[in-house]
Parts: C-alpha cells; sequence; structure tokens
C-alpha cells in the first residue's frame, strides 16, 4: 500500500500547524503589550477575535498557494511570502468584522501588533522548520528511493534535473534502468558517475555514490524485486513503445509507480491532471486547474455580487433610464452577443451610452481607433456616444453618455450577466463576435476562463494601454496566477479605480 501524492496545501501540514500557532503566539504576545501579563483567552471579546483569526487564516490557507515552492524559498522570498500571508488574513477578518457590525468591538492595536509580531516569529519559525527538514534529509536513508527507467536520450537531462535539489524533494535515485540498453551488458551514463552493482542495493547507498545502471532484463527485474525501492520513475521516451508488461510486473510486485510521456516536461506545457473521458483515462493539460472548492466559493462570490449589483442596477435605472431615453429615444439597455468561456456565444446586457446606430458608424472610424490591429475599439471623443456633442470647459464631452461610461454606470446591468453565471466579476473582458474572428492562436487564451465584469486590464489603467498583445498578456497572467485572494485584490483596485474615474473611457 502507498500513499496517494498529495500536491495540495495538505502537503505541507507542519508549515500551516506551525503559522496557526506563530499566530495565536503573536496574538498573546501582543495582549501582554496592551494589557500586561494575563490570558486573553478568558475574556468574551478576546475569544471571539481569536475566532475570527483562526477562521481568517483557514480561507487564506484554502484559498491561495501560501506553501507553493515553500522548501526552496529564500530567506527574503520568505519574509515577503509571510507578509502577504498576514495581511490577507488580516483583511478578511477586518472585514468580516465590518460586515457583521463587531468592528467597533475589536482592538485595532491589538490585530496591529499581532501582525507585525505574526511576521516576525512566523518567518523565524518557517526558516528553522525548513533548516529541520534540511538535517533529516541530509541522510541519504531518511529519503526515498526512486529507481529511474528511461532511454539513453533522455537519462543524462533526468539525471541532472531530478538531482539538482533532490533532498528538499526527499528522494535519491537508487538506480537506473535503460529500455534500450542490451541486458547483461555493462552500460555508462555520460556525465553520470555509475557503477554495475545491484540496483537499490541498500549496503551500498551513500552520498555521492555512483549510481548503478543496467538495460531492462531479468537482472534489472531481478534487483527491483530484492533492492530497496519505494518507487518506480518512468520517463517514457517517445520512439520506445510504452513497456506495458513492466508496468504489469511492477504492479505485482506492489511498487509505486509513477510515469510519464516526455513531451509532458517540456517548460512551456501547461498544468497536467488525470481525468476521465467516457471509458479513457486520459492525461488532461490546461493553463491552469481549479479544484471543485474553488470554483464553488468563486461561484458563491458571483452571486452574492450579482444579487447586490442588481439591486443597484434597479436602482440606477429609476435615474439613468429617464436621461438615456430623453436624449436618444429607444431603448434604455443595449443587449450584444459576445463571446463567453471558451468561446460559447452569450448575450452581454449594459445600460445603452451609445446612439442606436452606433454599430454601423463604428466602421468610418476605425482609423481613429487606439487599440492596434484593431482587435479592441476605443477612441477619443467617440462622437456615437449620446449627448457627447455637449462640451464642458475644457473641451471635453459632457454628455449623459459619457457621464455613464466614465463612472462605469453603464457595466451595471452585467450583474445579471454574472447571476446567470454567463459572466464573473473578475474576469476577462468579453469580445465581439467580430474581434474574435480577428484573433490569432495566442488571442484565445483569454476565453479558457470566464469573461468578468473587472480585471487585470481594468485595473491596469486600461485606457493606457493601446497594445492589444499587452491586454492579452495581462489576462494570461491573472488566469495562470489565479487566486480567491487575487480576485479579491483586483475587486478592490476596482473599486478605488471607478471612484478616482481612472481607465474609464
Amino acid at each position: 500500500m502507498n500513499k496517494r501524492s498529495d500536491n495540495g496545501w495538505l502537503k505541507h501540514g507542519d508549515f500551516i500547524l506551525l503559522d496557526i500557532i506563530c499566530m495565536q503566539v503573536s496574538f498573546v504576545l501582543a495582549y501582554w503589550v496592551v494589557h500586561g501579563f494575563g490570558n486573553p483567552y478568558v475574556r468574551g471579546d478576546y475569544q471571539y477575535q481569536v475566532l475570527v483569526l483562526i477562521a481568517s487564516q483557514i480561507i487564506t490557507i484554502l484559498f491561495s498557494n501560501q506553501y507553493s515552492g515553500i522548501l526552496r524559498r529564500g530567506v527574503f522570498r520568505e519574509l515577503f511570502s509571510v507578509l502577504k500571508y498576514m495581511l490577507l488574513t488580516l483583511a478578511i477578518a477586518l472585514v468580516y468584522l465590518f460586515v457583521t457590525k463587531h468592528s467597533a468591538t475589536a482592538s485595532r492595536l491589538q490585530y496591529g501588533l499581532t501582525s507585525v509580531l505574526f511576521v516576525v516569529v512566523a518567518s523565524i519559525v518557517r526558516q528553522l522548520n525548513k533548516k529541520r527538514i534540511a538535517l533529516h534529509n541530509a541522510n541519504i536513508r531518511n529519503r526515498r528511493s526512486i529507481v529511474l527507467i528511461t532511454g539513453k536520450e533522455l537519462v543524462r537531462d533526468a539525471v541532472e534535473k531530478l538531482t539538482a535539489d533532490n533532498r528538499s524533494w526527499g528522494f535519491f535515485i537508487s538506480g537506473i534502468i535503460l529500455l534500450d540498453g542490451k541486458d547483461g551488458e555493462p552500460i555508462s551514463v555520460e556525465g553520470v558517475a555509475t557503477s554495475n552493482s545491484p540496483i537499490a542495493d541498500a549496503s551500498s547507498v551513500g552520498e555521492g555514490q555512483p549510481i548503478p545502471v543496467m538495460a531492462m532484463g531479468e537482472h534489472a527485474v531481478r534487483d527491483l524485486i530484492h533492492g530497496w525501492v519505494d518507487e518506480v520513475f518512468l520517463l517514457q521516451p517517445d520512439e520506445i513503445k510504452f513497456p506495458v508488461k513492466l508496468i504489469d510486473d511492477l504492479m505485482k510486485m506492489g511498487i509505486q509507480v509513477s510515469y510519464t510521456i516526455s513531451a509532458l516536461s517540456e517548460s512551456d506545457w501547461f498544468a497536467t491532471d488525470i481525468s476521465s473521458i467516457g471509458p479513457y483515462k486520459v492525461l488532461t493539460n490546461s493553463v491552469r486547474f481549479i479544484s471543485a472548492g474553488q470554483l464553488i466559493v468563486k461561484r458563491l462570490m458571483d452571486i452574492a455580487g450579482g444579487i447586490v449589483g442588481c439591486i443597484i442596477t434597479g436602482i440606477l435605472c429609476i435615474f439613468v433610464g429617464p436621461a438615456i431615453y430623453i436624449k436618444s429615444p429607444g431603448p434604455i439597455f443595449f443587449t450584444q452577443e459576445r463571446v463567453g468561456q471558451n468561446g460559447k456565444p452569450f448575450k452581454m446586457h449594459k445600460f445603452r451610452s451609445m446612439y442606436l446606430d452606433a454599430e454601423e458608424r463604428k466602421a468610418a472610424l476605425m482609423e481613429k481607433n487606439k487599440i492596434r490591429d484593431g482587435m479592441m475599439f476605443k477612441m477619443d471623443d467617440d462622437p456615437r456616444i449620446i449627448g457627447s456633442e455637449k462640451k464642458n470647459r475644457k473641451g471635453k464631452p459632457a454628455g449623459i453618455g459619457n457621464f455613464i461610461r466614465n463612472t462605469s454606470i453603464d457595466e451595471f446591468p452585467q450583474f445579471y450577466d454574472v447571476l446567470r453565471g454567463r459572466m464573473s466579476l473578475v474576469g476577462w473582458r468579453p469580445c465581439t463576435m467580430a474581434e474574435w474572428e480577428r484573433y490569432d492562436m495566442q488571442h484565445r487564451v483569454r476565453a479558457s476562463m470566464k469573461p468578468g465584469l473587472t480585471g487585470m486590464w481594468q485595473v491596469s489603467g486600461r485606457s493606457d494601454i493601446t497594445d492589444f498583445n499587452e491586454v492579452v498578456r495581462l489576462d494570461r497572467e491573472y488566469i495562470e496566477n489565479w487566486s480567491l485572494g487575487l480576485d479579491l485584490k483586483i475587486l478592490l483596485k476596482t473599486v478605488v479605480v471607478v471612484i478616482k474615474g481612472h481607465g474609464a473611457e
């Protein structure tokens, strides 16, 4: 029986537990600084604050990549990571206290001191825990024994990569078996210290020892049966037939087998997961995989935001609707078919800020488009906007259409699309069908997630960005680094951008 590989946050359960303990230690130390020596857990108001902090920590742990690559982070990167962890936890706690109207009873000084102390204490404790792990893994017998099975063309590169940081990964290569070698003949690997001793011979294990290497055959199978083998890693060469019988034999032995196709390990390939298509088990590649729990929380955020947004939209409709109709008789809502997730069309809704013939007039204005290559359309002083002929003292358009666009009021009906599940609060701005037809291969990555009301482009000064490839880069950056914490950060930035009126045209 073998332990299932865990690449999630539970993989670093020791760091998680230590962070929770460090938070409580910091909370007690902060209490002593403010109130003198005493027990904060006997006071009802402080008991509540402790529970809020623990809950906020759990949310941060569940929905962020805080512990990804933690063993390979340096001191300064770790300090920055702890700071981000604390800021996100503190933000969640304060938002909860504000929403539940408990913020008045919470001690701001207590939270502030707790935050500062946690950054110091947790940074030190994490580094000490890393040293503990490094010392443990320094003894090669505390690591897992892995036998590498591959071909001659891949073996040297594979050994270099697997031994580059194997202490932090917790394994060592105890032997190499070459699928395209000749059974019974000694084999050497250029640039790698090798020997003809039995594979995974416990008596010869040691740091810096040559790696036993041989060809696939009866000798290798016998060594696998009697040697110390925690796991076999099959790096399958493309030009060699997949060794089905070998996998069957390893399964009979009860040896854990991990295998890949060499192409899947290329650096520019995306994340890989195991899934099913009908009766077939398949390896699936994607720009980013999101867990079911994360999708549920993101959808719940969308539903909550959609409900609040629809209520606000109804109120705005009372005032904005008549103003639009008086200046430009016709429907107050503008509905247009846009491209949604993975290219699926949907109807998007906005308050109408342009005259009814805006789409017909667009072709004649394309030469004034600020976005290069015409992949999107943005222009200064767009004459299609309702009331744009009216100018203010500075000579800028001051019509009702300009007002609702500059304040982003025209976007509010999209909360209805968010509530329906066609859009999300945060994502990429959905393009028109005509723009979609002009997309190149690298542009389509935008559509791998739901379109959103706001996104990386919007909070990065969208009116100043005139290169569509930069827009795509920002959207791709969002998708590849997505987290619930990033969504919250973008939403908060969006509020600031809208209030200041930056980037809206």
